[in-house]
C-alpha cells in the first residue's frame, strides 16, 4: 500500500484552493494550518465535500474556520458540564454503595448479582467484575505518584475504600460500574439522583461517557455520527438521536444543578451560537428550532 507523502503548508493551500475553497488571505490561512493540523482542520470540510471531491460553491475557508472554532469552543462547554456530572455521580454511587456494601464492597462479586439470577446473567457480571478489577488495578497502577493513590499503596496495603476507588474510576468506568450494579441499586440510585429510572440513567450516562471521550481528545463534534442513543428521551427525534442534540440533552438531564446549568451553561451556549449562527447548520448538530427553549432546565 502506498503511503502519501506529506505536504508542505503551501501545498496544503493549495489543495484547498484547487478543490474549489475560496481563500482571501494566503498568510492566514497558511498561519492557521501551522497550529491546526491539515488532517485534523480538513474533517471541518466534510458538509461540504462533494461525489468528485471538490467543495460545493461559495465555501470558504473563513466559513470553516469559524465552524472550527464554534466546535472548539463548544468542547470546553461541555467538558466543563461533564465533570460536574462526573464527580456527582462519583458521589452519589460511593456513598450508597459504601453503606450497602461496606468500604470494600466492590471486590465482592457476589455484590452485583442477586444468588436467584439465571446462570447466564451470573456469568456475565463475573466476567463484567474481572475486567472491572483489572480496569481498576490498571488506573491504581497508572496514578500512582499522585498523592492520595500512594498513601493509600503504602499505608493501606493498596486497599482503596470505595469512596477513594471511585476517585480514580474514568468515567467510562463509573458508567459500566453504575449498569451492573444490582437492577434494585440500579433503581434507588436512579430515583435519588435524578428522579428516573434505570434504564434512562444508564442509556444517558453511556451517551456521556461517548461525548466526555470525544471532548477529552478533542474529537469534532459538529457533523458527527454518535455510536449511544439516549433512550427514551424528550424532545428527540429520530433525525437528531445520533447528532450532537442527543448528546447535549443527555448533559443537560443528568447535570445536577437547574440554577447553575440555566444561569451559566445554557447562557453560554446561547452566546456560542448567537457568535456563529451564520457559520453553523443546526441540521448537522441535530438542533431543533427551540432548542433553547428544550435546554431550559
Amino acid at each position: 500500500m502506498d503511503i502519501k507523502c506529506p505536504y508542505k503548508y503551501e501545498e496544503q493551500l493549495q489543495k484547498l484552493k484547487d478543490r474549489g475553497c475560496i481563500i482571501n488571505n494566503d498568510q492566514k490561512c497558511i498561519s492557521i494550518l501551522e497550529s491546526v493540523n491539515y488532517y485534523r482542520f480538513s474533517a471541518y470540510f466534510l458538509p461540504f465535500k462533494q461525489n468528485d471531491g471538490n467543495y460545493i460553491n461559495g465555501t470558504s475557508f473563513e466559513k470553516v474556520f469559524n465552524i472550527y472554532e464554534f466546535d472548539r469552543k463548544l468542547h470546553t462547554i461541555l467538558f466543563n458540564a461533564l465533570e460536574e456530572i462526573e464527580i456527582f455521580i462519583r458521589a452519589k454511587i460511593a456513598y450508597y454503595h459504601a453503606h450497602k456494601y461496606g468500604a470494600l464492597g466492590y471486590w465482592d462479586e457476589t455484590n452485583f448479582y442477586n444468588k436467584n439470577s439465571n446462570q447466564k446473567y451470573i456469568n456475565k457480571i463475573i466476567n463484567y467484575h474481572k475486567k472491572f478489577i483489572n480496569n481498576f488495578q490498571r488506573e491504581i497502577k497508572s496514578n500512582k505518584k499522585v498523592l492520595f493513590v500512594k498513601h493509600h499503596i503504602s499505608k493501606y496495603n493498596s486497599n482503596f475504600p470505595i469512596w477513594v476507588a471511585t476517585e480514580i474510576f474514568t468515567f467510562g468506568m463509573l458508567s459500566t460500574f453504575f449498569a451492573n450494579l444490582k437492577l434494585e441499586d440500579q433503581k434507588i440510585l436512579a430515583k435519588d439522583m435524578y428522579n428516573i429510572t434505570a434504564k434512562k440513567l444508564e442509556s444517558w450516562l453511556r451517551c456521556c461517557t461517548d461525548l466526555r471521550n470525544i471532548c477529552a481528545h478533542y474529537g469534532r463534534l459538529y457533523y458527527r455520527i454518535f455510536s449511544s442513543i439516549p433512550k427514551q428521551m424528550n424532545n428527540l427525534d429520530k433525525d437528531s438521536e445520533r447528532k450532537l442534540w442527543g448528546a447535549i440533552l443527555s448533559v443537560k438531564e443528568l447535570y445536577p444543578f437547574k440554577e447553575k446549568w440555566n444561569d451559566e451553561i445554557l447562557t453560554n451556549f446561547i452566546n456560542l451560537i448567537d457568535e456563529y449562527e451564520n457559520d453553523i447548520d443546526f441540521v448537522h448538530i441535530g438542533f431543533p428550532e427551540k432548542w433553547s427553549v428544550y435546554l431550559n432546565k
